[in-house]
């Protein structure tokens, strides 16, 4: 019986040691969301949010943007959430650029993927939640003219209420691009914490 025992906590501990798919806490103001992070599928993208989790990068940081049908000046209906370092600047350098047709994933309700402006300058620094989906921004997508889509490499698991609440906040915030005017929040909403469960 005590090998037996011996040999199913080993075999738990070894599971644990091998989990592809870690799942982060980000606890806000407004509650708390859980993402379930990909890198077997996305290991650029998603290693990169996990440094930025490991490292506190993400404490007393935050959602600063919200994206709505009202104010999506290229009227597609976008609806996402984007969040990260406050100061828009990433700590680490910018990653190479994984595709959607690469990963296998998409822009779907819920998914979590890279922002960026040109191929090759996304950061975990900033990166962003879909709500609802969002298909125009995968790989072959008409969103950005280059076509390369955004790079997705995790899933909400729970807190999608939280992401509603923060995207219902006022966007009044300043901005210097005519792109994203009315689409920063008036007071971002704070991550006090980023971990992994």
């Amino acid at each position: 019986m005590k090998r037996l025992i011996t040999g199913c906590v080993l075999a738990l501990s070894l599971t644990a040691c091998m989990d592809n798919s870690p799942n982060v806490i980000l606890e806000t103001e407004l509650g708390n969301i859980e993402i379930e992070v990909y890198p077997k599928k996305a290991p650029i993208s998603a290693n990169d949010f996990l440094y930025y989790v490991d490292n506190g990068l993400y404490d007393q940081q935050g959602f600063y943007r919200t994206v709505r049908a009202d104010n999506d000046p290229l009227e597609m209906g976008m609806s996402l959430i984007q969040g990260g370092r406050l100061e828009l600047a990433p700590v680490t350098s910018p990653i190479e650029h994984e595709t959607t047709e690469l990963t296998g994933m998409t822009n779907s309700s819920g998914s979590v993927a890279i922002a960026r402006d040109a191929p090759g300058t996304g950061s975990a620094a900033y990166f962003f939640i879909n709500i609802g989906d969002n298909l125009f921004l995968d790989y072959g997508g008409e969103r950005n003219p280059d076509g390369q889509g955004y790079a997705v490499f995790g899933k909400v698991i729970s807190g999608m209420d939280v992401i509603r609440a923060v995207q219902a906040r006022p966007s009044t915030g300043p901005s210097a691009s005519e792109v994203t005017q009315g689409q920063f929040l008036t007071e971002p909403v704070i991550i006090s914490k980023a971990y992994r469960k």
